[in-house]
């Protein structure tokens, strides 16, 4: 497969993707308030599917690529290690210095710079978002196209709740249904700006794509480790959340291998 038909399908299926968030975020007009145990179940399972995505999508295919590339397990095995470790550490320097909001607990940031609330809500959705394109846009490493479109497929269901839940916090706080919903689809538009990112690094450098997939698997389990298991296991929901995140991860199994 072309380089330039790797990015164009890359970016294309990160937009798709990003129509998740765009269809939670409408949902704000027929769901005007959520429990929170609900919110806690919606985001646990969106973590499941994102936790499958990152083995069964990124993760596996790295090491069968890094083998391929370097000719030894070994190597293999430490490269996508510190790829893994590089990603997520990427995401936490970004936390530590980009003011955000979680969807519950609050506030997090790394100074006392007074932001508005409603761009608290996009900063995080931002960071959220954005490694998710890129996910996307280095699933089609490669030319493989089942694994970037079962990778598609995953984080557009997780969205959907992602979504539902940061609109509906939005109008918790006296926003109009209509502006949370145009807000939540605005945010969803960094899944392409990401998807192009991982889909021209892939394309321009064949020895980069095992270490992108790795970055962006590690960059989704800081993201499921640090924001969204922590937030669910606060309300007095464990069990819920627990269950409904191997719900996800069973969900996104069996698309996996369906499409794959």
């Amino acid at each position: 497969m072309e380089p330039s038909q790797v990015v164009l399908m890359g970016v294309v299926a990160s937009g798709c993707a990003s129509l998740g968030t765009a269809a939670g975020s409408l949902g704000v007009f027929a769901i005007r308030k959520l429990s929170r145990r609900m919110e806690d179940g919606l985001l646990s399972l969106a973590a499941g599917i994102m936790l499958a995505a990152t083995f069964f999508s990124l993760l596996l295919p790295a090491l069968e690529y890094a083998t391929e590339s370097y000719g030894s397990e070994y190597t293999s095995a430490v490269a996508i290690a510190l790829g893994v470790l590089v990603g997520a550490g990427t995401l936490l320097i970004i936390h530590q210095h980009a003011p955000h909001e979680h969807f519950t607990s609050g506030r997090e940031s790394a100074d006392n710079t007074k932001l508005g609330q409603i761009w608290l809500f996009v900063i995080a959705i931002t960071l959220h978002n954005f490694p998710e394109g890129l996910a996307v846009g280095v699933g089609f490493a490669g030319g493989e196209i089942s694994n970037g479109v079962s990778l598609a497929l995953g984080i557009g269901l997780q969205n959907i709740p992602e979504g539902l839940a940061v609109a509906v916090a939005l109008l918790s706080v006296g926003y109009t249904p209509l502006r949370c919903a145009l807000i939540g689809i605005a945010s969803g538009l960094v899944e392409p700006v990401g998807g192009l990112v991982g889909a021209l690094a892939v394309s321009s450098a064949a020895m980069l794509m095992p270490l992108a997939l790795a970055f962006a698997a590690g960059a989704m389990l800081f993201i499921i480790s640090d924001e969204i298991i922590p937030e669910t296991h606060q309300g007095g929901n464990q069990n819920l959340a627990t269950f409904t995140l191997l719900i996800g991860f069973v969900i996104m199994m069996i698309l996996d291998v369906v499409v794959g």
